[in-house]
């Protein structure tokens, strides 16, 4: 009976995290695009939802901000009323900077739905931008992705992944082994998948706040899917190997570098837990990493839960993306796609750099410094902005150069500051630059070498 409960366990193990590795990380080719079965999930999903979509956004979001208002005056009247880790309370009792920007994302969706108010806030390149092409979608991905994570999450595979390569993982870039898992998610899916399993591990005291920090700054990277997007754009299709090959050289440096100064690595390793022991990750003399990763796996998979206690992580994860999330992507992205658009805030900061292009003898250095910056609010940008210069190296340097910023307020941004991830928008924008500085050189050295 024993042996045939310990096979179900292995069978769990290998089953499970198969298809969990299967529906977030295996491309699939559609209609001649390609895709990964839950981002193809997602779009069936908003298919089915329609037009009903754009106000299940609204509702939602109007959910949190109402909700969080009035659980934040009954806490100051009552602290103990509403406990901050209960079900309805880790949903709507935050702070008050997080409750204003809740209900100035309410505000902003129901201008953007309805068409009133300020156009700035409601155009189609600002707060139309990120409802319709943003948060629709991610309605949907994280409704698929939040029920499907457990697959990756529960039934042992990072415990797996994390033992064989730890021992590349932590001293290259100074995270676990496990934050493969992470880093395959973003790279072959998306870069908000990532960072939500990123923030799951550090909730469940896998992750230190550093390590978190790092992985969701410095891995959440831009979909393969994605950038064939700003590849598109720029209309250099015929050059996405080199340029993908460019995005990956300069983002390995970024990510061998960003860990080891400010202020990522001033960030505690201390977990969630303040008082959790560090994980050990040593392999017991009898294993090696596979053997030991493969038990580690088995174990986990035992402490698994059923289908019901499968189901309540699922919905409470889905519960936690909608509330948490998609406020602070549509008020957060909203104002920086505002300023980006409607100021010359990024033209002024960009023409410092003007010079330092010419001498790296950028063509177009002006045009490509007008860019430099506005990826922070929105990563599409930039290859908007630039694509009608007629210089394919502008060009080139320019997508590169978007991708591998990585930190972008209307998505990834703005998922990490809903998130657990301990970082706040000031690190943001510092790591932002920091990545700009050591990319951008190594980016246009190899333009140089190709055009």
């Amino acid at each position: 009976m024993e042996e045939k409960k310990d096979g179900i366990h292995h069978l769990k193990f290998i089953l499970l995290s198969l298809l969990g590795i299967g529906l977030f990380m295996i491309p699939i080719p559609i209609e001649g695009e390609t895709t990964i079965p839950v981002a193809f999930l997602a779009d069936q999903l908003l298919g089915l939802l329609g037009d009903f979509a754009l106000l299940l956004v609204v509702i939602l979001i109007s959910i949190a901000a109402i909700l969080s208002v009035i659980v934040y005056f009954i806490s100051l009247s009552d602290p103990d009323k509403i406990k901050p880790d209960s079900f309805f309370g880790s949903l709507f009792r935050v702070n008050l900077f997080w409750t204003i920007v809740r209900v100035v994302a309410m505000v902003f969706v129901i201008f953007t739905y309805y068409n009133v108010g300020i156009e700035e806030i409601y155009s189609d390149v600002t707060g139309g931008m990120i409802l319709n092409d943003l948060l629709v979608f991610l309605i949907a991905v994280f409704f698929v992705a939040g029920l499907l994570l457990p697959l990756l999450l529960n039934f042992g595979l990072l415990e797996f992944v994390g033992a064989i390569l730890v021992k590349v993982m932590r001293p290259v870039f100074t995270v676990p082994g496990r934050s493969t898992v992470d880093n395959l998610a973003s790279w072959i899916g998306d870069g908000t998948i990532g960072v939500l399993l990123t923030s799951k591990q550090y909730e469940d005291g896998y992750y230190t706040k550093r390590e978190a920090a790092v992985i969701g700054t410095t891995f959440s990277v831009v979909s393969i899917t994605f950038t064939i997007a700003v590849v598109r754009q720029v209309d250099l299709m015929h050059m996405f190997l080199p340029l993908y090959g460019t995005v990956a050289v300069a983002g390995f440096v970024a990510a061998i570098i960003m860990p080891r100064i400010p202020p990522l690595s001033r960030i505690p390793d201390t977990y969630i837990d303040e008082n959790q022991k560090p994980l050990d990750e040593s392999i017991p003399k009898n294993f090696n990493p596979f053997t030991w990763g493969y038990k580690q796996a088995v174990d986990r998979a035992s402490q698994s839960p059923g289908l019901v206690g499968y189901l309540k992580a699922g919905v409470k994860n889905v519960l936690d993306m909608w509330i948490g999330v998609l406020p602070i992507v549509m008020a957060i992205g909203t104002l920086g796609v505002i300023v980006a658009e409607f100021t010359p805030f990024f033209t002024w900061i960009g023409t410092p750099f003007v010079p330092i292009l010419e001498a790296l003898q950028v063509p177009e250095a002006k045009a490509a410094a007008e860019t430099l910056f506005v990826g922070f609010t929105d990563m599409f940008l930039p290859a908007i902005i630039i694509e009608g210069v007629a210089s394919d190296m502008t060009r080139f340097i320019v997508a590169a150069l978007s991708v591998t910023q990585l930190i972008y307020l209307s998505e990834v941004g703005g998922v990490l500051l809903a998130s657990k991830v301990p970082v706040n928008f000031w690190q943001l924008l510092i790591i932002f630059l920091l990545r700009t500085v050591i990319t951008l050189p190594i980016i246009i050295g190899i333009a140089h070498l190709i055009f």
